[in-house]
């Protein structure tokens, strides 16, 4: 039998192996977009804003999800940035290994995260994975911290949703209860109450107050 490695260079073979590995990570860049940084969040709430207001698909999907990658990036580019200063660099570099790199790289984002988990999400992923002590965030397994991470978001963004549908709600229920005391009940409230929503809307500018919130919840 041949040995297809007996005239191969371990360094090449390393090297192979390596790069390998960076393109499974690359492969995996969406759901790490989604689940480990603010992303989900932000999606949501701006869904949410857009149900509320009963626009039906204004503004789109494409200016809702740019919205969202453009916002992420502003709030991670700290991270990012000291991710590609303390691993991505010096492993292009080579001054450094691929699992050092992976333990610099992940640092960063554990501390993301954890910052914005909830203790007793974090707690629930722990106890199934019997995990007892952890002295620092970086002891955390991703395995555990990447889930507790996701539904914190989760609910942080649905009670964010809620308080946006409030002031909508109102509208919808005080033009239903105009028209039926007028006795319209074959006219949809929602289209009666669509410009005033809009309008509402517009002047309490509420792109910006809900960018603002947004962001000051990362902050």
């Amino acid at each position: 039998m041949i040995d297809i490695f007996s005239n191969t260079d371990i360094e090449s073979v390393s090297s192979a192996v390596q790069l390998l590995l960076l393109l499974t990570v690359f492969s995996l860049a969406p759901s790490i977009l989604i689940l480990m940084t603010s992303f989900t969040r932000i999606i949501i709430v701006l869904s949410f804003t857009r149900t509320s207001l009963a626009t039906q698909q204004m503004p789109p999907n494409q200016i809702l999800v740019g919205i969202a990658l453009f916002m992420t990036f502003f709030i991670m580019a700290p991270t990012f940035q000291q991710i590609n200063e303390e691993a991505l660099s010096p492993l292009l570099n080579e001054e450094i290994g691929l699992e050092e790199a992976y333990d610099l790289a992940s640092s960063p984002v554990k501390h993301f995260m954890a910052d914005h988990t909830r203790q007793k999400d974090l707690t629930l992923f722990l106890n199934y994975a019997n995990v007892d002590t952890i002295e620092s965030i970086d002891d955390i397994p991703l395995t555990a911290l990447v889930p507790a991470f996701a539904i914190s978001e989760l609910r942080t963004a649905f009670m964010m949703g809620f308080l946006i549908f409030i002031p909508f709600l109102v509208i919808d229920m005080t033009v239903a209860s105009v028209l039926m005391s007028m006795g319209m009940m074959m006219l949809p409230p929602v289209m009666i109450s669509l410009p005033f929503k809009v309008l509402l809307f517009v002047l309490v500018d509420g792109w910006y107050l809900i960018t603002d919130a947004l962001l000051s919840g990362f902050n």
